[in-house]
């Protein structure tokens, strides 16, 4: 897949991603400045910031497990959160109703996560998610192309160029299904694409249905800084994966952890504002993943077998970030802590980065 230069969207197309109105002011004043002009409505969660919690087999009195999205939905509404996303697959037709009653009383939004259909045969099954989830008043479905990590999956320049393919043939038939129903696919930055491939992808797919699920910190793995990454996505964004990254130097590269929204090296008013800018609607949806820090090896041979020609300089620039904004003191770690211990953590950073979403980014009570 090559990308054309002079590739620009058609007039539907940028309607579709920019509203008029929006547009108008965005070319007579900053992103960061546009931002406060619009209205910024309840941070939603991302079912992955309950990791632990999402049909857990700890049996625990103050913080039961969620073993569907009708319990999460309760839950998220109780603590004041505006939303959720969560997947949508195995849902029945009367599910679907339910939910969206319940949604509707409490006026929240669902917005759903997908597999994506990775072959013809797959495809049918993946549609049926799309019409019943749509019934419940879906209308924006996350996707990703890779569930695990780049530098920990390929090792080879080749095996990466066949995932490729293969994920490209996918997202043709998922956007063409999109497109049919009119829902929106919004594809994840999900630790495989850097963000100008993934622009090439949405650039390549042509569909007005087909765009982003922003994640704010994902690429930082890809030795990517993050304020550059939002900036070359926000236009192409039809939701996102809010949070704040935490970073510490080790031996083959630097460690990488979601920490509580403020305390790491994520601009996050920037961020939040470019959004607004191009995106009126768009969500803002927390995924706080209550974990031990990931290794980011990047100073091992292996990590770089599938980036060709990555200029020197880039991982110079992390390096230069992590050494510059490191955390101060040591990422939390939660594998030395009992069952209990890590989900009372877990409801405590997410209560934490809810707090902060109304006091410091402004979103409502």
């Amino acid at each position: 897949m090559k990308h054309d230069p002079h590739l620009t969207f058609d007039p539907d197309r940028r309607k579709f991603l920019l509203n008029a109105g929006v547009l108008t002011l965005a070319m007579a004043m900053p992103g960061t400045v546009l931002g406060k002009f619009l209205t910024r409505e309840k941070m939603g969660i991302v079912v992955h910031s309950y990791g632990l919690r999402w049909n857990a087999s700890v049996q625990s009195p103050e913080f039961p497990g969620f073993q569907n999205a009708l319990q999460l939905l309760e839950h998220c509404h109780m603590i004041g959160a505006g939303g959720i996303q969560v997947g949508v697959q195995n849902w029945t037709n009367e599910f679907a109703t339910l939910l969206k009653k319940r949604s509707q009383e409490l006026n929240m939004y669902i917005e759903g996560s997908i597999g994506l259909p990775r072959s013809e045969k797959e495809a049918a099954g993946f549609e049926n998610q799309i019409e019943i989830a749509k019934s419940a008043g879906v209308n924006i479905f996350r996707t990703v192309c890779l569930g695990g990590r780049r530098y920990e999956t390929f090792t080879s320049k080749t095996e990466f160029e066949s995932f490729k393919e293969e994920s490209l043939k996918g997202l043709k038939r998922a956007s063409k299904i999109a497109e049919k129903h009119q829902v929106k696919l919004a594809i994840e930055n999900h630790k495989d694409w850097r963000a100008k491939e993934l622009v090439e992808i949405i650039h390549w797919l042509d569909n007005k249905w087909a765009g982003v699920t922003l994640d704010f910190g994902n690429n930082i793995s890809l030795l990517e800084d993050p304020d550059e990454v939002i900036e070359i996505l926000a236009p192409f964004a039809f939701s996102t994966h809010i949070k704040d990254m935490g970073l510490l130097t080790y031996e083959n590269g630097f460690l990488l952890s979601e920490i509580p929204l403020g305390q790491g090296v994520v601009n996050l008013e920037k961020a939040v504002s470019l959004c607004l800018q191009h995106n009126q609607e768009i969500k803002f949806n927390l995924e706080m993943i209550t974990r031990d820090p990931l290794k980011i090896p990047c100073l091992e041979e292996g990590y770089w077998k599938t980036f060709e020609n990555l200029p020197a300089n880039e991982l110079a620039k992390t390096l230069r970030l992590v050494r510059d904004k490191g955390f101060n003191g040591k990422l939390p770690i939660i594998s030395n802590l009992n069952p209990e211990e890590q989900l009372s953590k877990e409801e405590e950073n997410i209560l934490a980065c809810l707090e902060y979403s109304k006091s410091q980014l402004k979103m409502k009570r």
